[in-house]
């Protein structure tokens, strides 16, 4: 890591230079607080040790300069005794810590590691945003077909625009990072991205989940509670099967977006919202206005601006382009060398209809990663969900990827008399994989020896 020492004083100067060198740091050195300025618009230097007392331009002042200019740098402050209440107003103001002269080696390599550690804290931060930002960009939306190219210009032309948006399609098409795009392109990015489920809630809950509510409202309340539409307060909310919201709840939830302002359970001051709001359905909203089970009114102020993403089924020519996208990802994330996609695995995969779209392709993906530790992913290698039916009874149902794939261990441990050689070999896999697996899912081979 990079270090400015600015010190008026030559010989300190130089002592902090080797002791800081001697200890792996890169060292620049300034000989007054003009100089260290200069130091520091040439290069973002990510720590600065500076004398306070100083001629041209004092500690403080670059301080503050640097607060402007460079504000992911930890500025620490030499002081003498009789500075020592400017150093801790220096504190104050944004300084990160300071060393009263004479200091030891042991105190400034100290200090020194401290403020490394906040700056590596704040740049991965950084780049956690940055990186998160950068996932939801429209255009990486992963898709070529005419229907996402369509979506991506629909994206484009609102996500600047605060107006309301409604988005359909299917299970698994991806409604929520079509939401989450529109909001990390806009001008909320920098505002609260608040996701809701509204059929995840309990009815007894959903309308403190979303309004939020004062201590004593209710029964359990034993603190005040702010709800998702406050929590988005600058950004956006995404009320994810709002076809599933109950009646006087979608009453609710029409006055906030003609008011524009909510008022928690058991309060009599109504809070006014900024928040872009984003909903979502799998259902045919207009089947339930026809039904009288969703306001018309309501509807049409969601629908403002209306997306809808098409099944998997419907775009095949997204199939391979999604495939490969995932190989790489869960490759990468479970530390594998990434294998080729043989073209009968792709044809294999455009040929199967996906009830569960991009999250069942995804899936799918993730678990041939998983089992399979050779070069090239061939047809076998894809386990589509229609040829597991029947394989083992306790994987039909609602059960996770880890609870499918721990089951398969066990059915090949069982067959295998508990040898891990031989249920490697049956599942496809190293034994060193396998060695992995059992340790993961704490499965002890003994138990299946007969």
């Amino acid at each position: 890591m990079h270090i400015l020492v600015i010190d008026d004083e030559k010989s300190q100067r130089e002592i902090l230079r080797d002791i800081l060198t001697d200890a792996g740091f890169q060292v620049t050195l300034a000989e007054d607080g003009e100089e260290g300025m200069r130091r520091l618009n040439d290069n973002c230097i990510p720590i600065v040790l500076t004398d306070l007392k100083m001629p041209k331009k004092t500690g403080l002042e670059v301080l503050r300069e640097v607060r402007k200019t460079n504000p992911e740098s930890q500025v620490i402050l030499m002081t003498a005794f009789g500075t020592i209440p400017s150093a801790v107003q220096a504190i104050k103001d944004g300084a990160y810590d300071y060393l009263t002269k004479p200091f030891t080696k042991e105190d400034l390599l100290r200090v020194i590691a401290r403020a490394a550690d906040k700056v590596t804290l704040l740049q991965e931060n950084r780049r956690l945003k940055e990186a998160v930002s950068e996932r939801y960009r429209f255009h990486n939306l992963i898709g070529k077909s005419a229907a996402m190219r369509q979506i991506y210009k629909m994206i484009e032309k609102i996500c600047t625009i605060d107006a309301t948006v409604l988005i359909t399609g299917e299970s698994g098409t991806g409604k929520e990072l079509v939401a989450r795009a529109i909001h990390f392109n806009g001008n909320r990015k920098e505002g609260p991205f608040i996701a809701l489920n509204c059929s995840a809630i309990p009815d007894s809950l959903i309308e403190s989940e979303l309004f939020g509510h004062e201590k004593g409202a209710f029964t359990g309340a034993h603190r005040a509670h702010s709800g998702k539409f406050e929590q988005a307060q600058n950004g956006t909310i995404f009320l994810d099967e709002i076809g599933t919201m109950r009646p006087d709840l979608q009453i609710k939830l029409l006055r906030i977006l003609q008011e524009k302002n909510v008022t928690p359970v058991g309060s009599q001051k109504a809070v006014h919202l900024n928040v872009r709001v984003i909903a979502a359905t799998n259902e045919d909203l207009q089947r339930l206005v026809q039904e009288n089970r969703f306001r018309t009114d309501l509807y049409h102020r969601l629908n403002v601006f209306y997306i809808h993403i098409p099944p998997l089924r419907e775009r095949v020519e997204d199939v391979v382009l999604l495939a490969r996208h995932f190989v790489e990802k869960f490759s990468r994330q479970y530390d594998k060398k990434q294998p080729n996609i043989k073209a009968m695995a792709l044809k294999k995969l455009e040929d199967y209809d996906y009830p569960g779209n991009v999250r069942e392709l995804e899936n799918i993906i993730e678990k041939t990663i998983i089992m399979v530790d050779h070069d090239a992913l061939s047809a076998d290698d894809i386990i589509l969900p229609e040829h597991e039916a029947g394989q083992n009874d306790e994987q039909a149902g609602e059960t996770t990827l880890p609870q499918k794939e721990k089951l398969m261990i066990e059915t090949a441990l069982r067959s295998n008399r508990g040898s891990i050689k031989d249920a490697a070999v049956t599942l496809g896999i190293s034994y060193k994989t396998l060695q992995y697996r059992l340790k993961k899912f704490g499965i002890d081979r003994n138990q299946f020896k007969l």
